[in-house]
């Protein structure tokens, strides 16, 4: 099956969405940018205090009190560093405030991708993006922002400061760099972008690819693809290394022009001025006053340039996050109501690539109630069927329908109430043993989580950890067949009409397995169970079997219906059973 990666977000989406991001906090925002406005206020001060001393020096004054000067420079120098220490705790604030919501908002998104559309994407992308892009967007809006918002407000305030001491004259020469800096900027900014997306998609290739390798290390092993998967890893590291020596180029171009538009104006202005002086154009203090601002107007400029490079990571990570929400919904509401429990699937075809069908023209009614094994060997379709039976995917042609509404059609929340889907994958959530149970029915109590894991057999080892035991990520540990079993506890709490288990037991001791399911079918009396599995004892205590091989069910009927009819079936019981 070939992987899709996920949709990017194009750069209208990403402003739209960071302007409203920064416009829902008017009052943070403005506190901040108030303070900020102070600080660079009060950092103007400085220059025009030492301009007015060299001109009085240069006028001959003999009544300058020089430590006067000297202490109000330093004034404004505190009171520049506590202003600058509260505006950036203020900018903090509201970077982590936006930051906080960002994440939230990105988590609700990923929780409603359709399933059928992170199976198609695989781990890799999605992992990525969680992970790498989650960091990168962190640390800008942690620090690239405020920086940037520091560099705008002091430089607006450093221009204006060399206009009106200055005059108009003295900011003539610092514009010779402008050329330069604009055209470098402009010219790193229209290739760094996509550089830096292809660097987050080939980052997600490799992932992808050590994932695959993880999680099939049994198998790499059994059949000897290691040699294979090393040359797959290596092949995604050329390629991750491409994509990051691609956007290195381009900051090795831009760095030096940069760097060269710092020292421009400063010389530009002491010589020019220099020269309009001795035409008496300019004063000593305008000299003075204006290559000082010059000169401090270098580090919100470096600042500025130096964070933007940051803020095309961020904003790249920003595009890869929001596009998420642009994958379309797999389903469209009809509005239908089934009418009844039955699960039915007519002339049923499904493809994961066009042209090649998994499943060919499949028929199969489940009456309700009733306990439906599906067997075959590996690679038949039984998981596909599966998954097609329990509204994960539509079909490519044919309908499948709960009481003769189509499962496509069905909203997500209606879907889950009637057919649910459970796999041999399994997931421990960090958190209390009980939040984990209650994951199917959140608003049970907590006589429900006990009944759903006497259910499963998993109350003796629950009872003795206690609900409130933190599991998951740095919690107490649980069995592989444990986790499995919450799984199923989580489903029996849901209380769908019809389950669809896809090898659930796999992972469990086949005797604990068996124990588990004839629990199971205590407690699931009355509903309908789709059962696919390789262990025959399933089959056994099926009311009837469905045979899959090469997308198409070749035998159904009960346990003793198809050993004696001595087909595929029966090869394989009498198999199992030797």
């Amino acid at each position: 099956m070939s992987r899709e990666i996920l949709p990017v977000a194009d750069k209208a989406q990403v402003r739209a969405y960071a302007r409203r991001l920064m416009v829902k906090y008017p009052r943070r925002l403005s506190a901040a940018l108030a303070l900020h406005g102070l600080a660079a206020l009060s950092g103007l001060a400085g220059p025009a205090l030492l301009g007015g001393l060299v001109q009085d020096v240069a006028d001959g004054a003999r009544d300058v009190n020089v430590s006067v000067i000297a202490l109000a420079i330093a004034g404004f120098v505190a009171a520049q560093a506590v202003l600058t220490r509260f505006a950036v705790f203020a900018s903090s604030r509201l970077g982590e405030r936006v930051l906080a919501e960002l994440r939230e908002e990105f988590v609700d998104r990923v929780l409603a991708l359709p399933l059928s559309t992170v199976e198609r994407a695989g781990s890799g992308d999605l992992i990525t993006r969680t992970s790498r892009d989650v960091d990168a967007l962190s640390r800008t809006v942690r620090h690239a922002v405020p920086e940037i918002l520091i560099a705008l407000v002091t430089g607006v305030f450093m221009v204006g400061a060399l206009f009106v001491v200055g005059g108009p004259l003295m900011a003539v020469p610092s514009l010779l760099a402008v050329p330069l800096i604009w055209i470098s900027t402009r010219w790193y900014l229209n290739r760094s972008g996509p550089a830096y997306l292809r660097e987050g998609a080939a980052y997600a290739t490799l992932t992808e690819g050590l994932a695959q390798t993880v999680e099939g290390a049994r198998t790499v092993e059994a059949l000897g693809l290691e040699d294979r998967r090393r040359d797959r890893t290596d092949e995604d590291i050329r390629g991750s290394y491409a994509a990051e020596r691609y956007s290195l180029s381009l900051r090795t171009v831009w760095f030096p022009a940069v760097e060269m538009g710092y020292v421009i104006p400063v010389v530009a202005t002491l010589f020019i001025g220099g020269l309009f002086y001795t035409q008496d154009w300019v004063t000593v203090y305008q000299v003075t006053a204006g290559t000082l601002y010059i000169q401090q107007l270098v580090d919100p400029l470096d600042r500025l340039l130096s964070w933007i490079d940051e803020l095309q990571v961020g904003s790249a990570s920003m595009a890869r996050l929001l596009g998420v929400a642009n994958v379309p919904d797999d389903r469209a509401p009809s509005g239908a109501t089934p009418d009844g429990d039955a699960i039915k699937a007519e002339d049923v075809r499904y493809a994961y690539r066009e042209g090649h069908d998994v499943l060919h023209g499949i028929d199969l009614d489940v009456r309700p109630g009733e306990r439906l094994a599906m067997v075959g060997p590996s690679g038949a379709g039984k998981s596909t069927l599966g998954r097609l039976l329990a509204g994960i995917h539509g079909p490519r042609t044919g309908t499948v329908t709960v009481g003769g509404a189509s499962l496509v059609e069905l909203p997500l929340g209606e879907l889950r109430g009637q057919v649910a889907l459970v796999t041999q994958e399994h997931h421990v959530f960090k958190g209390t043993l009980r939040d984990n149970v209650l994951i199917g029915r959140p608003e049970a109590d907590d006589d429900a989580v006990r009944q759903a894991l006497e259910a499963v057999d998993a109350w003796e080892w629950a009872e003795k950890l206690g609900l409130d035991a933190e599991v998951g990520s740095g919690g107490v540990s649980v069995s592989p067949a444990q986790a499995q079993q919450l799984a199923l506890a989580r489903l029996v709490l849901a209380d769908p009409h019809t389950l669809v288990l896809d090898e659930a037991t796999s992972l469990i001791d086949p005797r604990q397995a068996r124990h588990l399911e004839r629990s199971l079918a205590a407690v699931l009396d009355g509903r309908t169970v789709i059962a696919i599995a390789h262990r025959l004892y399933t089959a056994h205590d099926a009311d009837r079997v469905a045979v899959v091989e090469d997308g198409r069910i070749s035998e159904l009927g009960s346990h003793e219906e198809l050993v004696e009819a001595g087909g595929p079936y029966a090869a394989l019981w009498d198999s199992w059973r030797r």
